[in-house]
């Protein structure tokens, strides 16, 4: 299936808050966990229903509730109706092909963008939609399988780190948002550094295997840049927006993320034009090889030119030929021979030729 554009045939004709899963299933069955926390008392607990998870609305309490696994539609129905929120939101959730955004309702704020993991063995990219949705209290995030880059918040939070622990849901989401965008950076260290090692390689030996890998690198430089760009777009319109589910103290963090999503966008900007040299140098060197391989076959043609007419006019089959009848005439064709070579070579080495 297409990378970078992606349509289902149960999408066209489909109303916008139907509960229809688009993507591709990625867990077996949905997991529900719940991490309940103030500045008193810390709960990390898996649940079995969402009714458990609709117990900790009215808690002062700050909840972070997290679904892994969005494809089980009656789940996501509980939870709908359970929180109130438009059907239109949760349709939202389960559509993984969705551009990120940021939308305020009545009753939260929903934000969602594309999440980004390495494998450490194999170095491929994966991605996944990652929903998030904030209330008063409440912060539920949307996950396509279990498996995140959220550790260091979960161990700040039971770390009952103070300014996690006092923030709010609000707060929480920054955390996991700069999670994210921390992650976009990193997979683009990791991509840079097999970038760079490329330059080298051009420099020491341009061998085919190399533009191969330059095409490698500029798919998946596309592919991050296909997430990343739309992911600006959303923290922009973040910072924005007036919401009550914000805490007006809380916007400079926001602000922050805007300025480390600029910084992941320049990185890839400037990988793209290294690649782009990098492909400019490959056709170079190999235009310079082959120049040089030219230059030497002209050279090593011209020299024998006048050796084989040496040599044409001692094999022509005349009955008369004063020199084939002298003892030292065999010695003198080779010696003119290798006189003329040696001089065309010093003439051409003079014109720096070759």
């Amino acid at each position: 299936m297409a990378r970078f554009i992606k349509k289902h045939q149960n999408e066209i004709g489909a109303s916008p808050d139907d509960f229809i899963f688009i993507g591709e299933k990625k867990t077996e069955n949905t997991v529900l966990r719940i991490i309940d926390y103030d500045k008193n008392n810390l709960e990390e607990i898996p649940i079995n229903s969402v009714e458990e998870a609709l117990a900790y609305q009215d808690k002062k309490s700050t909840t972070w509730f997290n679904v892994d696994g969005i494809d089980e539609t009656h789940i996501m129905k509980q939870i709908a109706e359970g929180f109130q929120f438009d059907d239109f939101i949760i349709a939202e959730v389960m559509n993984t092909n969705s551009r990120p955004k940021v939308q305020e309702y009545d009753n939260c704020l929903f934000t969602s963008i594309k999440m980004l993991q390495v494998n450490e063995n194999s170095h491929e990219i994966s991605f996944e939609n990652l929903s998030l949705i904030i209330t008063k209290s409440v912060l539920i995030s949307f996950q396509e399988k279990k498996g995140d880059v959220f550790e260091p918040v979960r161990i700040r939070i039971r770390k009952q780190k103070k300014r996690i622990i006092n923030s709010g849901s609000d707060y929480l989401l920054f955390a996991l948002l700069d999670v994210v965008i921390d992650n976009y950076i990193y997979i683009l260290s990791v991509l840079g550094d097999k970038i760079e090692n490329l330059e080298e390689q051009l420099i020491q030996s341009p061998e085919k295997s190399i533009i191969d890998a330059i095409n490698k690198h500029k798919k998946e430089l596309n592919y991050l840049r296909k997430n990343i760009l739309p992911a600006r777009e959303m923290l922009v319109n973040l910072t924005k927006i007036d919401s009550e589910f914000i805490n007006h103290k809380n916007f400079i963090h926001f602000k922050e993320l805007q300025n480390n999503i600029n910084h992941a966008v320049e990185i890839s900007d400037s990988y793209r034009e290294i690649l782009s040299d990098q492909l400019n140098i490959y056709h170079t060197t190999v235009s310079t090889k082959l120049n040089d391989i030219m230059k030497f076959l002209t050279v090593f043609s011209v020299v024998f030119i006048p050796l084989t007419f040496i040599a044409g006019i001692y094999g022509t089959n005349f009955d008369v030929i004063p020199e084939l009848r002298y003892k030292y005439s065999y010695f003198i064709m080779l010696g003119s021979m290798v006189v003329i070579a040696i001089g065309m070579l010093y003439y051409f080495k003079r014109k720096k030729w070759f």
